[in-house]
């Protein structure tokens, strides 16, 4: 069985990029894990994977509070965290099944990323495995008041676009980010699903 993606039936499509366009969990966790040592503290695999959707204030709010540490200094911590994460691209993979929908719709309707990620590790991570030409615009959670779960994101990414909120449809593998498109009016597909069931996306062109 496969997802289909009937043409005519939108005029926009919109990726998360962690974990949807790319398998990066493995990077970002062991950035992390790096930024913390200095700290003394460390991130397990089990308590992140129920968490990566968040962005990174939000991450780091949500440990905090679980683990009742004292209030980590943000700046440093995200810088050591992104140097780290720069360092090892190489650690990242695309999901095929994902980034061969971009590949197969690049040039029949406009495509945008829309993320929680850090502009700056998303353009590295898309340039590094040849996806970033694929798409019009990269919204981040900089760009707008607030991040996912909230519908910003996806909003402003369709607003880039000139596309109404309920003609763009969203891939996501996180059930914020699935929150945040559901609440910008937009149709989403679950990529879990896909990856669970060996399901493809079919181009109904």
């Amino acid at each position: 069985m496969a997802f289909k993606l009937e043409k005519g039936t939108f005029d926009a499509l919109v990726f998360d990029c962690d974990g949807t366009l790319v398998d990066s969990a493995g990077a970002h966790l062991h950035s992390i894990q790096q930024a913390f040592l200095p700290l003394g503290l460390t991130m397990t695999p089990e308590w992140y994977s129920t968490r990566h959707g968040l962005g990174p204030d939000d991450l780091l709010d949500a440990y905090e509070a679980e683990f009742k540490v004292d209030s980590i200094i943000r700046k440093d911590f995200f810088d050591r965290t992104n140097e780290s994460y720069l360092a090892n691209l190489h650690l990242v993979q695309e999901v095929g099944i994902v980034a061969d929908v971009a590949r197969h719709w690049f040039g029949k309707v406009p495509m945008a990323v829309a993320t929680n990620g850090v502009r700056k590790n998303v353009e590295a991570t898309l340039i590094e495995l040849r996806l970033r030409p694929l798409f019009y615009t990269i919204v981040t959670a900089a760009d707008v008041v607030r991040a996912k779960p909230a519908p910003d994101v996806y909003l402003e990414a369709a607003s880039r676009m000139k596309v109404k909120p309920e003609r763009v449809v969203v891939f996501e593998d996180s059930n914020e980010g699935l929150e945040a498109a559901y609440r910008a009016g937009m149709r989403a597909f679950d990529i879990r699903i896909a990856k669970q069931s060996g399901r493809r996306f079919i181009p109904q062109t």
